[in-house]
């Protein structure tokens, strides 16, 4: 174990990102991204069971976080765009891409986009697209919803999207990093990834890829990882049992030595 690092960075593209940051130097890159409504905290059960040969870049992605909250800018290719302005500005030519729902779809955008600044892709808690009646339903629910978000609001999703226990300690600052969205955002970061298309370009995803799946994922049905599997060239599904939509909150030992094996393979 490393120790966290965390940095302030400004990107070309625009917004200053807050980011943590561990391992050496000369250690394998991989930027870890976010869920919605999340941080890096996301991954914090993770990141101290990762080794130091990982180089870890975690941001607040755009409007998440402690990062700026531009007017504008939301769209799935803004976030894939500020990914790769991200590792110029920490002088990264190329890294493996670890995404958690929102953040895989960002993920699977920058793959497609900009193939030779990724190595390997890992998409945890992901599906063919983001319209499923359960994110549909959640989209609903935003229509009305108070500025700033009741702490009730913020526990009951998060507590939807989990089904293995979880420390208290670390379930109540997740509610807490949610709740620094102003309501705006909430509803229009849903709405971006609603918005977003890529099934028909999942066949010129090119990196090694590795799904990681939740039995129990309340948001993506067990026919989207198949699918997935299917049509991005090479992918590997991994099913985590008794786990729902966020592995890395509810098994954290399991996705680091999972994620670890993957990006340290030949």
């Amino acid at each position: 174990m490393t120790s966290l690092r965390f940095a302030t960075i400004q990107l070309a593209t625009g917004p200053r990102l807050r980011y943590a940051t561990q391992g050496d130097a000369d250690g394998i890159p991989v930027v870890f991204l976010h869920g919605w409504p999340d941080s890096w905290f996301s991954f914090s059960r993770v990141l101290p069971l990762l080794p130091p040969r990982l180089r870890a870049f975690v941001p607040d992605q755009r409007g998440y976080g402690d990062s700026d909250r531009p007017a504008s800018g939301y769209a799935i290719d803004d976030f894939a765009t500020d990914v790769v302005a991200f590792l110029d500005a920490v002088g990264v030519e190329r890294a493996a891409i670890v995404g958690h729902s929102f953040g895989s779809f960002v993920a699977r955008r920058v793959a497609i986009a900009s193939p030779a600044r990724v190595s390997r892709l890992v998409l945890i808690g992901t599906g063919v697209s983001a319209g499923t009646p359960p994110v549909r339903e959640a989209q609903a629910s935003l229509r009305e919803l108070a500025d700033p978000v009741t702490v009730d609001f913020a526990r009951a999703f998060q507590a939807g999207t989990a089904h293995a226990p979880l420390p208290a300690s670390f379930f109540e600052r997740i509610v807490e990093e949610s709740m620094k969205l102003p309501s705006r955002l909430w509803r229009e970061l849903l709405d971006a990834l609603l918005a977003y298309a890529d099934a028909d370009d999942l066949a010129r995803i090119t990196p090694p890829t590795l799904l990681l799946w939740g039995e129990h994922d309340a948001l993506f049905p067990r026919q989207d990882q198949d699918r997935l599997a299917a049509s991005i060239r090479g992918a590997e599904l991994r099913i985590y049992r008794g786990i729902g939509h966020c592995p890395n909150w509810e098994s954290p030992e399991r996705v680091a030595a999972d994620v670890q094996a993957f990006l340290e393979s030949a």
